[in-house]
């Protein structure tokens, strides 16, 4: 391969632009848990940092894990966000719901009013929320 050639692969497989950066503290859909994302070693990853809004009858522990070792853990400091990394015009990871104890393909954004889109996808379904920062 000339290195011409191998530079030009290079430059097309290099996003344009970063990704706006998504670290901060973040209130999720219907005000119900704050969500702390940060630097997490070469990846950006999110916590539940803190449940608002307690689901009625639901124990505030992972029980929808399907890993039954961990439906003991709190939900508070659960990580819910993983191995985020920058894929130019967004953030790309995996997304864990805790209300279903499924993992997702996920994209995470900016939007221009300085709100969070989250979306969780299987294949091209996708479901979005919005995240607002806190103060």
């Amino acid at each position: 391969m000339g290195s011409g050639l191998f530079l030009s692969a290079l430059i097309a497989a290099t996003p344009s632009h970063a990704a706006q950066p998504i670290s901060g503290r973040w209130l999720t859909v219907e005000g119900k848990a704050i969500v702390e994302i940060a630097s997490c070693g070469n990846s950006v990853c999110g916590r539940i940092a803190r449940i608002v809004k307690p689901t009625p009858g639901r124990p505030h522990t992972d029980t929808n894990n399907p890993d039954p070792k961990l439906r003991n853990k709190p939900l508070e400091g659960l990580a819910i966000l993983s191995s985020f990394s920058d894929a130019g015009a967004h953030w790309k990871g995996t997304i864990y719901d805790p209300e279903s104890g499924k993992s997702y393909n996920s994209k995470v954004s900016r939007n221009g009013d300085g709100t969070l889109k989250v979306q969780g996808c299987i294949a091209f379904f996708c479901k979005t929320q919005t995240w607002t920062p806190m103060k």
